[in-house]
């Protein structure tokens, strides 16, 4: 089994924030006014729930699909989970680490349990992601 599957690192920047507060129709202004989430605690806007995702942006997606001997073309996604360890804000800087945290055959189809977690330049982790992918079987 693969122990570390990739890694990355991005900024947590102010209009990516917005770009997916707008997208996924967050209306909370905290997300799009600096001075709303200020008055709210936050030290500047902070990031939306799934915000994460951008990541994906920065990686090569079907290098690690082949690192991990998945067929491309049969994969769906199963599930995703997020657990903030605290709120992102923009000029946040996260390192991810995504490593496989199970992999099992089931009724035909393979399912692979993938973990990330992100962590801030202080070393702490700052929101882990949990993704299941299912690769289906051949037909």
């Amino acid at each position: 089994m693969v122990d570390i599957l990739d890694e990355v690192a991005f900024d947590v920047e102010r209009g990516k924030i917005r770009e997916f507060a707008r997208a996924t129709r967050a209306g909370d202004p905290v997300h799009t006014d600096a001075r709303a989430a200020r008055a709210a605690g936050f030290p500047d806007v902070p990031a939306t729930a799934t915000h994460v995702v951008v990541a994906g942006h920065h990686r090569d997606q079907r290098a690690f699909v082949a690192k991990l001997g998945l067929a491309f073309d049969r994969i769906v996604v199963g599930s995703v989970k997020w657990t903030y360890f605290r709120p992102l804000c923009a000029g946040d800087s996260l390192h991810g680490v995504r490593r496989v945290a199970e992999d099992v055959r089931k009724r035909g189809m393979r399912f692979v349990t993938l973990e990330t977690d992100y962590v801030d330049n202080a070393g702490e982790c700052a929101v882990r992601v949990r993704e299941v992918l299912i690769e289906r079987g051949q037909r």
